[in-house]
């Protein structure tokens, strides 16, 4: 069976300040999954979402 490449790409955001920053609140860093779409947004996504482990609202990058 062959499968089409849709149009919908699944991603992973991951926290900026959590990678950069030792003085966090806890150890790790924060991820969600979300979709886009490959025709409309073709530049990597960037979405203010809360970070858990930083305790606020922080930039979410798209990363591969």
């Amino acid at each position: 069976m062959a499968s089409k490449k849709g149009v919908r790409l699944i991603i992973t955001l991951e926290c900026t300040e959590c990678r950069s920053n030792p003085d966090k609140r806890s150890a790790g860093v924060s991820r969600y999954t979300t979709s886009k779409n490959r025709r409309n947004t073709t530049a990597r996504l960037e979405l203010k979402k809360f970070c858990s482990h930083c305790n606020k609202h922080s930039v979410h990058k798209e990363i591969k």
